[in-house]
């Protein structure tokens, strides 16, 4: 099969409707990503519903990139080391398993059982509204868990799933992408965010050594992390780098706002530009988008506004290479 070049995609919802099928193809992307698909099961998901999911897509002429996150109760005690953790972990084990005997090439997941985390929407260009955060105001909220869990117990929990993980992947031929903890504070809810640094990110790829073994990069969140992004860009090139949230944000932890794409912090012709210098191949889609005047649900203006500037970024850098 001819590999396929960098390219657009659309994520951030979780079936196919008419509408969005059409609106997908009318401004020209053809690989979807489907989040926290809609299918049977309340432990795990077996082969022939995700191979409908798939036929399902391509029948209506679309390629599937990606599923992205399961139900975070199919792994909640995995990530927290609870009683129970060993059933989830089979139960993971045969969904990834069928996830890749139905030709899906990338699970993408998360390591926050408390979920993304915002305080009060903000205004941005001409009144639209983002999300947005400030850790002062979430150090208020309760404990989300019952108690505290420390670094080292969720480093625990993510080293006994990922060496566990990553050989059914291997053997299914299907690859897993971290994303990053959003906001990646240190703790929230009383539970620790690993995922928040490119340390933490350096140390989890050390764990196990695996081409299966890589990130769901979300931009965005690097980003919020006040991190170089186009150095972290550079470091884990066009291997590790499984798929791309191409996502601007105004501010960095411990108090941000999302924003349009082109009015953020960080250069998104150079960040798509370094994504071509280091080879990667994979998709990038716009991720959370600001609120705009009469939009419709799934925000279709702010993103039909995104993934026209990111079309012509990508036809710039393109023509440039």
């Amino acid at each position: 099969m001819q590999e396929l070049p960098m390219r657009l995609g659309f994520g951030q919802f979780n079936e196919l409707t008419e509408e969005r099928v059409n609106f997908i193809k009318q401004v020209g992307v053809q690989d979807v990503i489907i989040h926290y698909p809609k299918l049977p099961g309340d432990r795990r998901w077996e082969y022939e519903d995700i191979l409908a999911l798939r036929r399902q897509i391509e029948n209506v002429g679309l390629r599937f990139g990606a599923i992205e996150n399961v139900p975070t109760h199919f792994y909640d005690k995995i990530m927290l080391g609870l009683p129970g953790r060993e059933e989830q972990l089979e139960n993971m084990k045969w969904t990834i398993h069928n996830m890749g005997k139905a030709g899906v090439p990338i699970f993408g997941y998360h390591w926050m059982p408390n979920s993304v985390w915002r305080t009060d929407p903000q205004p941005v260009r001409g009144g639209a509204i983002a999300t947005a955060f400030d850790y002062e105001v979430a150090k208020q909220r309760p404990l989300t868990h019952g108690r505290v869990y420390t670094d080292e117990e969720m480093w625990d929990n993510y080293t006994y799933f990922i060496k566990a993980i990553i050989p059914v992947a291997e053997e299914s031929g299907i690859k897993l992408g971290i994303h990053p903890d959003d906001p990646p504070v240190e703790s929230l809810g009383g539970i620790a965010r690993i995922f928040r640094n490119f340390e933490n990110f350096k140390r989890a790829m050390d764990i196990i050594k695996s081409p299966c073994h890589g990130l769901e990069f979300c931009q965005g969140t690097w980003a919020e992390m006040g991190e170089d992004v186009y150095s972290v860009i550079r470091y884990f090139g066009g291997e590790k780098i499984l798929y791309v949230h191409f996502r601007n944000v105004i501010g960095s932890v411990p108090k941000f706002k999302e924003s349009f794409i082109n009015e953020g912090d960080v250069d998104m012709y150079k960040a798509m530009k370094t994504y071509k210098e280091v080879g990667f191949k994979g998709i990038l889609i716009p991720d959370h988008v600001p609120h705009m005047t009469n939009d419709l649900p799934w925000s279709y203006i702010s993103r039909a506004f995104a993934i026209g500037y990111m079309s012509a970024l990508l036809q710039v850098v393109e023509s440039d290479s």
